[in-house]
Order: structure tokens, then sequence, then C-alpha cells
């Protein structure tokens, strides 16, 4: 047994530090979860909190083996996989929306069954990935050109329009992050900005006709620019109803017992009255419990996370590598940033996890896969002999056509 878990250890690729950060969050967040997670048991009625944890534990299990199995893959390739991938996450996107579950009554399609599993899984979450990842191979392609707007409108801008057109109507908050994040690529990737003024204005165009739109056809996306608009005036007017603001409030008592060093592990009392106290606001929980030292260290991860991403960025070799760790790796902490944000009213309420930490398959599974990517292209892999034609495999000859 000392011998495979030597092995698996000695096949660990790519920064240490990042393995050390995911792994430190990973088995911080067992907490936290399992701590938040009686409110669902006692809601559900049979207060068995250990399913819970053992559901948590299983999700990062899954969720390592990803990331493991993806850093291995050489980081060029992922060039290949994103262009085969985005049309199969468009078609996935356009069966959620069609298909998606209806929760109290409001539209939030934004997940859908795996009948083989029996879970759900949110689509928008892995298609930010792959849309990513296409983005970085794009302006890779481009980089040493001089092209036109019109040149770019097919291959780069409606892709970008499809995906955040499909995310849009049951997902705002997940739309306007990876809309900010490709506009952030792109502008770190040299792409001209008079071009990029025109893409952002006429998104901002297009995001006004759809609200308008919304309002016009209520019937279309029940409640959904409704919560939107209540949610950004509840952050913006301090005189709103309490009923209206009952997770802000909650989350700020949470935070206001949480004191320098916390209540302890597991002694929240919020947690029995805060939803969604195991995902959106498990930064309160951890604050009430473990304090402001508790949370300044969960920062401080974040935050060397977000410096190993640019050192990586920096060292990586190639346009197409510096791009694509930028790209996958910048939401996770913006994510994470934002959840933050959210606990302490400095930013709207949004539905956005903390990565690694919070509860929920598809955020676990999905933020390995980003890591996966990053740790493939921190790896140092001994240069390939150059193989003959009749050798190549199908990946190596699309990575080089693309």
């Amino acid at each position: 047994m000392s011998t495979s878990f030597k092995d698996i250890f000695a096949g660990l690729q790519g920064d240490k530090a990042i393995w050390a950060i995911v792994a430190l969050l990973a088995l911080f967040s067992f907490l936290p979860v399992y701590s938040a997670a009686s409110n669902l048991a006692y809601i559900k009625g049979d207060g068995n909190t250990v399913r819970f944890l053992i559901k948590h534990g299983m999700h990062l299990v899954l969720g390592f083996a990803m990331l493991y199995g993806v850093h291995k893959i050489p980081h060029h390739y992922f060039k290949g996989l994103s262009f085969i991938a985005l049309p199969f996450v468009i078609i996935l996107l356009i069966v959620t929306l069609a298909q998606g579950t209806t929760m109290g009554g409001a539209n939030a399609s934004r997940w859908i069954k795996i009948p083989i599993l029996g879970v759900g899984f949110q689509t928008s979450t892995f298609a930010g990935v792959v849309l990513m990842v296409y983005v970085a191979r794009y302006l890779a392609k481009i980089k040493d050109k001089a092209v036109t707007f019109k040149e770019t409108l097919v291959p780069l801008w409606l892709p970008v329009a499809v995906v955040l057109g499909l995310i849009l109507p049951a997902n705002f908050s997940t739309t306007a992050i990876i809309a900010a994040m490709v506009v952030a690529l792109v502008f770190l990737g040299g792409y001209p900005l008079k071009y990029l003024g025109i893409v952002i204005a006429t998104g901002i165009v297009a995001l006004l006709f759809f609200v308008l739109m919304a309002k016009a056809f209520p019937g279309m996306f029940p409640n959904r620019v409704d919560t939107w608009i209540s949610r950004v005036e509840n952050f913006a007017n301090d005189e709103v109803d309490a009923d209206a603001d009952y997770q802000i409030e909650k989350a700020k008592i949470a935070i206001a017992s949480g004191g320098l060093l916390g209540q302890g592990p597991g002694k929240s009392v919020q947690k029995n009255f805060l939803p969604q106290s195991s995902s959106d606001f498990i930064y309160a929980i951890i604050v009430e419990e473990f304090g402001l030292a508790g949370a300044g260290f969960l920062l401080f991860l974040y935050m060397l996370l977000l410096f190993r991403i640019t050192v990586i960025a920096h060292k990586a070799e190639t346009i197409f590598a510096k791009l694509v760790v930028v790209g996958v790796g910048l939401p996770i902490v913006f994510q994470a940033l934002i959840n933050m944000a959210v606990a302490v009213e400095l930013f709207p309420v949004t539905g956005q996890t903390l990565p690694l930490v919070s509860s929920g398959g598809t955020s676990i599974w999905m933020t390995c896969l980003a890591v996966g990517i990053v740790l493939s292209v921190s790896a140092k892999r001994k240069p390939t002999p150059v193989k003959e034609e009749s050798e190549l495999n199908p990946l190596d000859v699309l990575s080089e056509a693309l």
C-alpha cells in the first residue's frame, strides 16, 4: 500500500505549491461542509449529517482523480480538445435550457441530470472552462497577425456570444463572470482595443435588449430578471425589507459572531438559519466558526494560488500556454473573491460557490479540471522525439493544425 502511494506522489507533476494549496483547501472544506450540513440534514428530516460528508468526500475524490488525469495530458492537446468540445458544450447548454429543473416555481435551468450517475450537473461551469481554452487557442493563433474585426466575428465572437446567450437566461452571475474573464483574456492576448470596445458596447446593448424582452414577456423567463433587479436594489439600498435581504442579514450576524478566533469548529449558530450555508454562504459560516484568523488564512491561500498562476503564466514558453493558464486559472480566484465579497456585503448576492470549499460536485469537478490544465502547463516534460507522419495520433495532428 505504501509503495502505491509513493508511486502516486512520484507521478505528481507541475507546480508543487498549487498541489499543496488545492490539497489544503480540500482538506479544510470538510470542517465547514460537515458543520453546515446539519441544517440540510434536519430540513430533510432524518438528521443524518454523515451522508453529506461522505457525498462531499466522493465529489472531492472524483475531482482529484480528474485533476490527476488532466494534468498528465500535454497542454498543447487542449487546443484540439477545446475545438472538439465546443459544439458539444453548445448542444449541452441548449438541452439544459430546455429541460433544466425548476426550483420553487422559478426558472432555474442551470442543471441537467446525468442518468448514469444520478446526479445533477451545472453545464454552464463546464462551458466556461471550455470557452476560455477555445479563446486562448484562437488568440494564440492570431498573435502575430494583423486581423480585422470582421475576420474575428465568426471564429471568436460568435462562439462566445452563443455560449453566453445560452447561459444568460438562467444564470446571470455566471454569464457576467465568464464575459469579464473573456474580455480580460482577449485584452491580455493583444486583441485591438478599438475592436474590443465595439464588442463590449454590443454586449451591453444585447443585455439591455434581453432585460426589456424579459420584462415585456415575463412568461419566457419566470422571475429571473426580477430576481437580478431585486438583488441589486437590496445591495444598493440600505432601507430594504428584512425578508428580502434575509440571507445577507444572517451572513452578517454570523460574521459578527466570529470575532478573532471564532466560535470553534461545528459551533456555528447561523448555519441553522442561513440558506445555502454549505455552498453560496459557506464563507460566513467559516468566519463564524474560525474567526478572522481562519477567514484570513483562506483568503491567503487563494491569493497564493493567484500568485502561482501568475508565475506559471510568466514562465510558460508558448503564447497559448500563457493565455490558457490565465484563462482557466483567474476565474477560480475571481469566483472565490466574489463569494467572499457577497458574504461581507461588498457585492450583490450572486449564487457563486467558494471553489474547492463549498459543497457541490460540479463546482469541485470544474475547478479540478481548470487546476489540472494549469498544472499541465507547469509540468516539465521531456521533449518528445519527432514522429513519422504515420505514427502521429489524431490529437497530435489536430493540435498541430489548430
